[in-house]
């Protein structure tokens, strides 16, 4: 993963007999995602808010890829509901999985509140996440080389964790909430390895982050300074959703990447480039923010993460 030898889809080994789970999948980073894993042999489940967009990105993976092996399933992450009924969907046809790819999310929209009464971003980047994972975690647990990524973002570290107002009844701003979600991912995930790791599990998990890459998240927000600085203004600077899902794709699929690693582009900046291995913001590494968020998402969602039938018996939800 230098400078000289990029990494690229080409060195993904065979996926040949393993299941994936890619949320949002249909388009930007997460279709560029399940193309190149169903290339490569995967089985994938296109997880999807809108399901005829989502049958029109597999069938835009079948072209390319006739034997491709997918499947679309419906996912409103914003929606916790939606979150039980597509795991228990998954649960019915599936004995394990080998990888999920919490990649969906949505950016700067004007406040909002999820079915459940959360923030939207919060709801949706976060919180539909950290519930998804719970529920097939001893899915991941019965696969091959079996890994969590989720997707954060460079923006992770400009975030603060609002606990004692994470709806932005206080105030809001589209973007300051955005990167307390994108911050929110980065701390679940290496909580997440914590607690996997102390269980025995055999689960990994590993975080990623694209850059600065087009995808429809800048395009499709909402009219005003964020959509005209990042959909328009900067979006000649941006790399290729292909190029950008580099780093979410190495950390599913190589075999020398350990639980806990971030993986981002090697670029100035970490804009843009091949996958290496990149830091966590000391907020998003400190263990009593990660105990902290992981309580505060087990009550906010009813979740709690089945560690024991994941690995060593640990006596508790801890």
């Amino acid at each position: 993963m230098t400078q000289k030898q990029r990494w690229t889809t080409e060195q993904i080994p065979d996926q040949t007999g393993r299941v994936f789970v890619v949320t949002g999948a249909n388009s930007g980073l997460g279709l560029a995602t399940a193309r190149a894993l169903a290339r490569r042999g995967g089985h994938v489940i296109l997880a999807v808010r809108d399901v005829e967009k989502g049958r029109a990105a597999a069938d835009r993976i079948a072209a390319e890829q006739p034997d491709a092996q997918v499947e679309v399933r419906r996912l409103d992450l914003a929606d916790l509901d939606s979150v039980r009924a597509f795991a228990l969907r998954v649960r019915a046809d599936h004995a394990r999985l080998d990888v999920l790819v919490n990649n969906a999310g949505v950016m700067a929209p004007p406040r909002s509140l999820s079915a459940q009464g959360h923030e939207l971003q919060f709801a949706c980047n976060h919180l539909g996440h950290f519930a998804l994972t719970g529920l097939l975690l001893d899915l991941l647990a019965a696969g091959r080389d079996p890994r969590v990524v989720t997707v954060s973002s460079i923006n992770h570290r400009k975030g603060r964790i609002r606990f004692d107002d994470l709806a932005g009844e206080r105030g809001y701003s589209p973007m300051a909430f955005y990167d307390q979600s994108k911050l929110a991912n980065a701390v679940f995930g290496h909580e997440l390895q914590r607690r996997l790791a102390e269980a025995g599990s055999p689960v990994r998990s590993v975080l990623a982050h694209p850059g600065y890459t087009a995808t429809n998240l800048q395009t499709s927000a909402p009219v005003g300074l964020v959509k005209l600085l990042f959909g328009r203004i900067l979006m000649p600077l941006a790399q290729r959703p292909d190029q950008g899902a580099l780093p979410q794709l190495y950390a599913a699929t190589a075999p020398d990447v350990r639980g806990g690693e971030f993986i981002g582009p090697d670029g100035r900046g970490e804009l843009r480039g091949g996958p290496t291995r990149v830091e966590l913001s000391a907020e998003a590494a400190s263990a009593e923010t990660g105990r902290r968020l992981w309580e505060v998402s087990e009550q906010l969602t009813d979740v709690w993460f089945p560690f024991a039938a994941a690995g060593v018996p640990t006596g508790g939800n801890d």
